[in-house]
């Protein structure tokens, strides 16, 4: 069993920055391929990044060069940094690992 807790939502403006937090119980966190998607209202849960366990990452188009996926194993925690963020980058979003999810941490961005 894995539990996910994200944090560092919130409320910014247009080019602004947040940086979000997942913490993940359990200790095969290292060894896991970690995730960050988003879901705005009435639209699908969208892929936003990902890394392996071997810190390959992988990004939407949508967030290429704004967005930055990173691990710490040493404190079992996942984390995005969002720059430049946009008004269609609001969402919630959601930490996951294989078939965990987390509970989710709203970000809006105000024009």
């Amino acid at each position: 069993q894995v539990q996910l807790v994200e944090s560092g939502g919130g409320l910014v403006q247009a080019g602004g920055s947040l940086r979000l937090s997942c913490a993940a119980s359990g200790s095969s966190f290292r060894f896991r391929a970690m995730g960050w998607y988003r879901q705005a209202p009435g639209k699908p849960r969208d892929l936003v990044a990902t890394i392996t366990s071997t810190y390959i990452t992988k990004y939407a188009d949508s967030v290429k060069g704004r967005f930055t996926i990173s691990r710490d194993n040493a404190k079992n925690t996942l984390y995005l940094q969002m720059n430049s963020l946009k008004p269609e980058d609001t969402a919630v979003y959601y930490c996951n690992s294989q078939e965990y999810w987390g509970q989710g941490t709203q970000v809006t961005v105000s024009s």
